[in-house]
């Protein structure tokens, strides 16, 4: 399974590695391996997104029917179990983050108790704050739909979190 895993990833990689070439060949500028380096650390943080935002979701959807079945906490269930759903989510994508995207370099050192208490701090900023914030303006002040609303908000706070999280969150110690 690792080994699948590894071949999907070089295929992934040759096709975003392709695509940039292509784009900045026709913008006549250079393609240097930082770029690629960089593009690509976001390309895996997509990904972990991308299967954070499932498993959220399904979280979120077990703690709820658990919470109904049972009859606990009937008139704030869903409350309840947006909370599960965020605090178990959010730990899966500090693992992957963690191993995967922000991997520690030789040399270096990371606490990982501070770089989780900042993974949570950064996720509540652009998950609760930031998104709640962006849907009111995008639907009450400029009119946008409520279900392309929150596409747009991944416009802005998928790269902002990204940031957030490279140069602070898991940002190394040397």
């Amino acid at each position: 399974m690792k080994k699948i895993g590894s071949c999907l990833w070089k295929l992934i990689e040759k096709i975003v590695v392709g695509c940039l070439r292509l784009l900045y060949t026709a913008l006549h500028k250079e393609l240097t391996e930082d770029v690629i380096d960089g593009f690509m650390q976001f390309v895996k943080f997509g990904l972990v997104g991308v299967s954070n935002t499932v498993v959220n979701y399904v979280i979120y959807a077990g703690a709820l029917l658990f919470l109904q079945k049972n009859h606990l906490w009937k008139a704030y269930d869903y409350l309840i179990a947006t909370g599960i759903g965020f605090v178990l989510s959010v730990l899966w994508s500090f693992f992957w983050n963690n191993k995967f995207v922000f991997a520690v370099g030789e040399g270096e050192n990371r606490s990982v108790l501070k770089a989780l208490l900042k993974t949570y701090v950064s996720y509540s900023f652009t998950g609760l704050f930031l998104n709640s914030f962006l849907m009111v303006l995008w639907v009450k002040m400029l009119g946008i739909s409520e279900f392309v609303a929150p596409i747009i908000n991944l416009l802005v706070s998928v790269p902002l979190n990204f940031l957030i999280n490279k140069f602070w969150a898991f940002k190394s110690e040397r």
